[in-house]
Formats: C-alpha cells, sequence, structure tokens
C-alpha cells in the first residue's frame, strides 16, 4: 500500500477540495489588503473577508460575525484569551489534559501572579466534575479543551459551560481537535470564548485560525496585540469596536479565502464527512484494541463515541520512536509518536517521559487502511 497518512491531529491532508485554488485566486487576481483603501478590488477582497467571518459565525453559533477574530492559529488565539483577560491575583481552572498551548502561557501568568488550579483526570484521561461547582466561584476563567489531542477523549464542554454561567466565570475551549469534526455551537454550550485553527477539522490551510467571543468576554478582553486597523487611525488606542479591537496589522488574507473554500466544502458535504469520520474513528479504535494487551497499551476511555479520531498507544519494552519509524520505513504509515506537546497529559496516562505512538484520522482515510495498520502493527509485535 502507499502511504498511509495518519496524522489528522496535527494537520489535516488532504485539504478540502477548491483550497489551493482559491488562495492562489487571491495571490494572483485579488490580492489587494483590506482596511486600507476604498477602491474596487480592496472592497472585493473586504467582502471576501466579512464572508467567511459570516460562515464561521454560522457554524459556531456566534452571536454576530463581528465576534469572530482571525487568528493566525489556535495557539495565538487561546494566548490572546489568556493573557488578554488574566491578570495577577486571578484564579484559572482548567486541567492536566491540555495542550502546551493553554499550559505554557498559564505558566508565564502563574510566574506573574495568577492562580491557575488543575481540575483531577482519570488515568483514561476523562474529566472529574466533582466538586467542579464548588470551586467556581471567585475563579475568573475556566480553560479546557474540548477533545484531548493524546487520547482523543471528549470533555463535557456543555456541562461545564452551565456550570460556568451559573457562577459568573468565563469559560474558555480549546476547539482544535473538534472544530469541523463534531458540531460546536458556543451559545448552547455556554463557552465564551472559543479558539480553534482552520488546518484541522475545518480541511483549511495552516497559518489562520480564530476566536469566536462572547459579547461580555469581548468587553473584559484587553488586546495583546496593538498596531494599525484602517480604522480611527488618528487614535493611539485600539478600536473598542469588533473584530478590529483584536486585529492588529494585515491579516492571512491567503490564508482567509482558503479557509473560505474549504467552509463552502464543509457546507455542502460535511454531514457526509461527519459521520464516515466518526465510523472511522471507531474503526480505528476497534482494531487498536484487539491488539491492546498483545504488545501494546491503548490510551484513553473505553467509549468510541466519546472519543474523537485520535488514539495513541504505548509499546511497553520497546521504544516507541522506534516502533513509528518503522511504521514509516517498513509499510508507508504516516503518524506522530513523542510528548505531542501534552507532557501533563502523558503523567496523567502514565506514559511520561517516553510520550506514545499516535495515529488519528480524517475524513478522506479509508477502512482499508486502518485494516492495513493493524496488519503492520501485528508484524512488528509477532515474536
Amino acid at each position: 500500500m502507499d502511504n498511509v497518512y495518519l496524522d489528522n491531529a496535527a494537520t489535516s491532508f488532504p485539504k478540502a477540495p477548491g483550497v489551493g485554488e482559491a488562495m492562489c485566486r487571491y495571490v494572483e487576481r485579488l490580492g489587494r489588503n483590506v482596511g486600507r483603501g476604498s477602491y474596487a478590488p480592496a472592497m472585493e477582497a473586504a467582502g471576501g473577508v466579512l464572508a467567511v467571518r459570516e460562515k464561521l459565525a454560522a457554524l459556531v453559533g456566534a452571536p454576530d460575525p463581528r465576534n469572530i477574530i482571525f487568528t493566525p492559529g489556535a495557539t495565538w488565539g487561546l494566548n490572546l484569551l489568556l493573557r488578554g483577560l488574566l491578570r495577577p491575583g486571578d484564579r484559572v481552572i482548567t486541567s492536566p489534559m491540555e495542550h502546551n498551548a493553554v499550559l505554557r502561557p498559564l505558566e508565564q501568568l502563574r510566574a506573574a501572579g495568577v492562580t491557575v488550579e488543575l481540575l483531577p483526570c482519570t488515568d483514561r484521561g476523562e474529566l472529574v466534575l466533582d466538586g467542579l461547582a464548588e470551586r467556581l466561584p471567585g475563579a475568573r476563567a475556566v480553560a479546557l479543551t474540548h477533545a484531548s489531542n493524546v487520547s482523543g477523549t471528549l470533555f463535557p464542554i456543555a456541562q461545564v459551560g452551565a456550570l460556568c454561567r451559573q457562577a459568573g466565570v468565563f469559560f474558555l475551549v480549546d476547539a482544535a481537535q473538534t472544530l469541523g469534526v463534531l458540531p460546536v455551537d458556543v451559545a448552547a454550550m455556554g463557552i465564551d470564548g472559543l479558539a480553534f485553527p482552520g488546518h484541522k477539522g475545518l480541511l483549511g490551510p495552516q497559518g489562520i485560525g480564530g476566536l469566536a467571543l462572547s459579547p461580555a468576554l469581548a468587553q473584559a478582553l484587553e488586546p495583546v496585540v496593538s498596531g494599525g486597523t484602517g480604522s480611527m487611525s488618528e487614535s493611539l488606542a485600539m478600536p473598542p469596536f469588533l473584530p478590529d479591537k483584536f486585529e492588529a496589522g494585515t491579516l492571512n488574507l491567503p490564508g482567509i479565502f482558503g479557509l473560505g473554500a474549504a467552509l463552502d466544502y464543509l457546507a455542502a458535504e460535511g454531514e457526509a464527512l461527519r459521520a464516515r469520520e466518526r465510523k472511522l474513528a471507531r474503526h480505528l479504535w476497534y482494531r487498536l484494541m484487539e491488539l491492546d494487551g498483545e504488545g501494546l497499551r491503548v490510551l484513553g476511555s473505553g467509549e468510541p463515541d466519546r472519543r474523537v479520531g485520535v488514539v495513541s498507544v504505548d509499546f511497553p519494552g520497546r521504544d516507541n520512536g522506534e516502533m513509528a519509524f518503522r511504521l514509516e520505513q517498513e509499510y508507508g504509515v504516516q503518524t506522530r509518536c513523542g510528548l505531542h506537546c501534552a507532557p501533563l497529559a502523558h503523567r496523567t496516562l502514565g506514559t511520561f517521559p517516553q510520550g506514545a505512538v499516535r495515529f488519528s484520522v480524517g475524513p478522506f482515510n479509508t477502512f482499508a487502511e486502518i485494516d492495513y495498520l493493524e496488519g503492520a502493527l501485528e508484524e512488528l509485535l509477532a515474536p
């Protein structure tokens, strides 16, 4: 079999049809900036950006397209949320299953006087909600992943959002592994700040992502990056209105147009793609579970319907890096080995410091590829 790409948790491949053409069309035929000119091509570019904002707002249930903020990706978005909201003396609640895009900014904020508390998780990576309601009073924010990028386990975001709303605590969510894969509704889930990339479940290009902000959070957030916006140029302060308040400098316009093409594809094919990816995710889980205890250990929750298509395994007694290398060299299976930028998740799952080998499907994988992976692992594990 040709190369089998099973690293969609890092970035989707292939991209949605039309993404590259849309980016090329912008660069070669339009190419103007937005907010810096009133001539026709610049206005056409601005209209294209607004259209993508509107599509994203509809996708996540944002109150207004202006509440969608473009960023270079989820990491930038999470930094804007955390650094823009938290001040010395504040208290924030998170979990050990977070990506370093949350943990590293929080570690810097902790050193500056922010109190960071970790919620308990099971050794399968499941969030323990007992006691959360009692810890919320006085907290400034809760910041959680929607799904672990290591175990694939889903967190009960709607339940946490309801508790945060009752307590008047801002709820920030990392949707890096879920947006485009699972339905997300920020209002229904009680989410104040949703950070997402364009290059994973949305099937768009790298270098573009965004935030969806509630009106209350948008008012409370301070801009982390300042500069030109094309609006209120007479003022040395950032504009107080959205989206300009958080979009300093030139946007990644080729990326936005490419993301727009991906969103069009998802609008037309999204339900079928989601259904297919859910089936692929279950197939991957069950195929790997057939080998559990036979030379590898499958990490994460045992409920396939409460997870995304990310399954990580540990090879006890073997070198995980060597196993990933042999999968690629001998069988063409492309995956990711290591700590996946989530060291506390691996401590929770019992795979620190050796890490794990992560397999992650996308909608363009096939069931035959997953069966092929199982056969390759059986051969590698044979005595």
